[in-house]
């Protein structure tokens, strides 16, 4: 028996993502682990339920699927563990303590870096009873769902991306940067169709924030292009709505999806998230 069939599935949505059962990762053996690992580089989305997990065990969870990445931005990772990212608006002592609004518009995490980030982990310390939802878009199905003319109109065309840009021109935390951020995060280049190193599977893989131009189509006809790509990538049909509880983990494959955060109030409500991201490599 492989070790895949060690653990209960169930989709998130038909083709697209898995809820894992019965599982306490504080105490699953190394079967049951490379399951979760398993079900995760096939499906594209994993949600586990329930877990009581402190910032430490976080990072090692994350580690079982690759070496845990840095964060671009230092001042809101957690004190001792400076792989954890913290996302909240919550402000104590007059200061706040996390990312706030962090996420919100299509994307995929670290596109501006050469080798993106393969995994995003978010797990839910506080939230909401309503609002602040997480969407993920199935860019494999969208990929499928294109005609094969419109495919091939579209494979080898190259998207470039900017970090400096992004981070002048966002609606949440707009910011210009140092120039040591900006030294240590230059323009770069990815292809609009990825292939996944998994099995081969293509996805498309627009974002938004990020690209400023498709390599040799002139603006504004290059970037309306990625926004009508995004768009379609981001129809109800190839997307999953989590709505979060306290103790979930849930860790999408930023290789094949796009996400997106949503808005909540947050003159009612306080948020807290931990994020951490697995390193990844380079784009093809």
């Amino acid at each position: 028996m492989s070790t895949a069939t060690q653990i209960r599935t169930r989709p998130l949505k038909p083709g697209f993502g898995v809820e894992i059962l019965g599982v306490d990762l504080r105490r699953a053996d190394r079967e049951t682990m490379a399951g979760v690992v398993d079900a995760f580089h096939r499906s594209g989305v994993i949600l586990l339920r329930d877990q009581v997990m402190t910032p430490g065990e976080l990072t090692g969870f994350v580690a079982e699927f690759g070496e845990p990445e840095d964060h671009t931005l230092k001042e809101f990772t957690v004190e001792g563990h400076p792989k954890v990212y913290r996302l909240s608006n919550r402000v104590v002592d007059g200061r706040p303590i996390g990312a706030h609004n962090d996420g919100v518009g299509w994307h995929t995490d670290y596109s501006y870096k050469q080798e993106p980030v393969m995994a995003t982990m978010l797990y839910a310390v506080e939230v909401p009873p309503e609002g602040a939802d997480t969407i993920i878009a199935d860019c494999v199905a969208a990929w499928d769902a294109l005609p094969p003319e419109r495919q091939g109109e579209l494979q080898g065309k190259v998207l470039h991306h900017s970090y400096q840009h992004f981070m002048s021109t966002r609606e949440y935390g707009a910011r210009e940067l140092s120039e040591e951020l900006k030294r240590e995060n230059p323009d770069v280049y990815h292809p609009l169709v990825r292939t996944h190193p998994a099995d081969g599977r293509k996805a498309l893989w627009p974002s938004t924030g990020t690209v400023i131009e498709v390599m040799g189509v002139p603006n504004p006809e290059g970037l309306d292009l990625v926004q009508e790509l995004v768009d379609y990538a981001t129809q109800d049909r190839f997307t999953y709505r989590h709505k979060w509880r306290v103790g979930d983990i849930l860790m999408w494959d930023n290789r094949c999806t796009l996400h997106t955060g949503t808005l909540f109030d947050d003159t009612r409500y306080i948020r807290e998230m931990h994020r951490l991201w697995v390193r990844g490599d380079r784009p093809y």
